[in-house]
């Protein structure tokens, strides 16, 4: 881990947690709580290309109303009868369905591996896109603290469970749902959101896009 610089590590992990918010119900908190700003201070820290997509996003969710993203968060994500991009890494990796009785195990077992528990009170799958997220926040972060504090071992156990899970679930799935969100998408956010996302996790697993392309 020669290459470790602090700076894009916290940068990176902060990509994933706000990346992680914008799959959740829009809401008028993104706007109060400035998420579109921090969002492209982070990416900014990273590269022109992730600055540029941070940038079209947040000025996507300014320029639509609440309601109209509301709506196709809902047609996308949630149904009424077949959401359009079923936001579950089982739903594209052709697993087993899973339900609340019945959970993905494979990325239930690299969570508890990873040390990341899912509060009782939340009321979605494992494999969703938003959780898969926060899973690979937290090991982004706590990469990025053993390092600042020495612990090169946990450090590099840390980034062996990152490349697992990014290997055989999120960066496994993220393209052909990001594919599906984009086709459905009637707003030009959630089409931001999707080629931002698939972009960050490519450079995240390794198998960065080209610039070129969006």
């Amino acid at each position: 881990m020669s290459d470790y610089a602090p700076d894009e590590a916290t940068a990176r992990a902060d990509l994933c947690r706000f990346l992680s918010a914008c799959y959740y119900e829009p809401a008028v908190e993104f706007a109060e709580e400035k998420l579109f700003d921090s969002m492209l201070a982070a990416a900014t820290r990273l590269s022109p290309d992730l600055a540029d997509h941070a940038r079209k996003l947040g000025t996507a969710f300014a320029a639509q109303d609440l309601q109209t993203l509301l709506v196709d968060y809902t047609r996308l994500f949630l149904g009424p009868i077949e959401a359009l991009a079923r936001p579950y890494g089982s739903a594209w990796l052709g697993a087993p369905e899973p339900t609340e009785d019945n959970p993905p195990p494979a990325v239930v077992d690299l969570y508890s591996e990873g040390g990341f528990d899912i509060d009782d009170d939340f009321m979605e799958l494992p494999d969703h896109v938003a959780v898969e997220l926060e899973f690979l926040y937290l090991l982004t972060f706590n990469a990025n603290q053993a390092e600042r504090t020495g612990q090169r071992e946990d450090a590099v156990l840390t980034e062996r469970l990152k490349a697992r899970f990014l290997g055989e679930h999120l960066g496994a799935w993220i393209a052909p749902f990001a594919a599906a969100v984009t086709a459905g998408a009637q707003t030009a956010f959630y089409r931001e959101l999707a080629a931002f996302t698939e972009h960050f996790v490519r450079i995240e697993s390794g198998h960065p896009l080209d610039s070129t392309v969006h």
